[in-house]
């Protein structure tokens, strides 16, 4: 039987894992506002450096070198919806909110299957779009699953055009739970916006409204916001399509070795492709989202099952919290 879970509530009413105080919020918020107005996101987007700077922020196109004031920083937060509604075929929605409800989906993207012979004995192989429908009819029967998010590439269309076109396709039409695109590419969400849309038989402030797929993206840490980012964000809020600023920083590697210092790149890594889309479109909806971890020195490896990102994703649902964000966090 499914249970719902409530994090950061008192005892007997939910779960609660706190690892820094007030204070100690306030120290990380102050140290990510002088990162983002002092040293500044780099951004090679041209469309997101024009909006950026119509935004009051400062850019230096010489450099790509974008410097958000603090005072932009909490506009965008006092317009971003701290609740809003994933939709699926089904027409069900669930809520994603700030505070609210523990929501579960699959993770992803892999590139593999493991085929188990017996005896121990198994095999991999890349995997396929058949892989991909049978991943979206398991994720459809889980009731603990909430959501689908794109678990394997369909690498038997690779290298035949439009692939992430293919895998949303694929996967809306396996599920009848709402879509999470994770390998969103930003030049083809026109094309997401013309799916949606058709499910919706044209009609445009359905789609916008009630929003059958939506999108994640991971700033390129430290630091930066890419093109394809950047386009995936912009297009997101045009679209009414929920945006997942995920970053994917590597205590260690891409980011200081300490986890506080590493929690003041996410955030300002978070907070900056939030202003973006909250300049494109005040009100869009966006998540703040973690599957930062540390990075293993010795093996050369990004780590997901390591203690560290426990911590920091714990340190994360606190900050978006904080912030009435609603977080996205990696488990292990």
């Amino acid at each position: 039987m499914k249970e719902n879970q409530y994090p950061g509530r008192y005892m007997l009413q939910g779960l609660s894992f706190d690892l820094f105080s007030e204070d100690g919020f306030q120290a990380l918020h102050q140290a990510t506002m002088d990162v983002l107005e002092n040293n500044g996101i780099m951004v090679t987007d041209k469309e997101a450096q024009e909006i950026f700077k119509k935004g009051g922020c400062h850019v230096d196109v010489k450099t790509n070198m974008v410097r958000i004031p603090e005072k932009i920083v909490k506009k965008a937060l006092s317009t971003v919806p701290s609740k809003f509604y994933l939709y699926g075929r089904d027409g069900k929605a669930i809520a994603m909110e700030c505070g609210g409800k523990v929501h579960y989906t699959c993770f992803g993207t892999g590139i593999q299957m493991c085929n188990y012979l017996g005896n121990g004995k198994f095999e991999t192989m890349d995997s396929t779009k058949n892989d991909l429908i049978n991943c979206g009819k398991i994720v459809d029967w889980a009731e603990n699953m909430d959501f689908f998010s794109l678990p394997v590439s369909a690498r038997d269309v690779a290298g035949k055009g439009m692939v992430d076109v293919h895998e949303m396709f694929i996967s809306i039409r396996s599920t009848s739970k709402h879509f999470h695109h994770v390998d969103p590419v930003g030049i083809h969400v026109d094309y997401y916006w013309e799916l949606v849309k058709a499910f919706y038989g044209g009609d445009e402030q359905m789609a916008f409204d009630m929003p059958l797929c939506s999108l994640l993206i991971c700033p390129t840490s430290p630091l930066g916001l890419c093109d394809n980012a950047c386009q995936v964000i912009i297009k997101g809020a045009r679209f009414g399509m929920p945006v997942n600023v995920l970053s994917m920083a590597m205590s260690g590697g891409t980011s200081p070795v300490f986890i506080a210092g590493t929690l003041v790149t996410h955030n300002a890594e978070i907070l900056s492709g939030i202003v973006l889309s909250q300049l494109t479109v005040p009100g869009a909806k966006n998540w703040c989202g973690s599957s930062t971890t540390c990075f293993d020195l010795l093996h050369g490896t990004a780590p997901v099952g390591a203690p560290e990102l426990a911590l920091i994703s714990s340190s994360v649902a606190k900050l978006g919290q904080r912030y009435g964000l609603p977080t996205f966090v990696a488990g292990i």
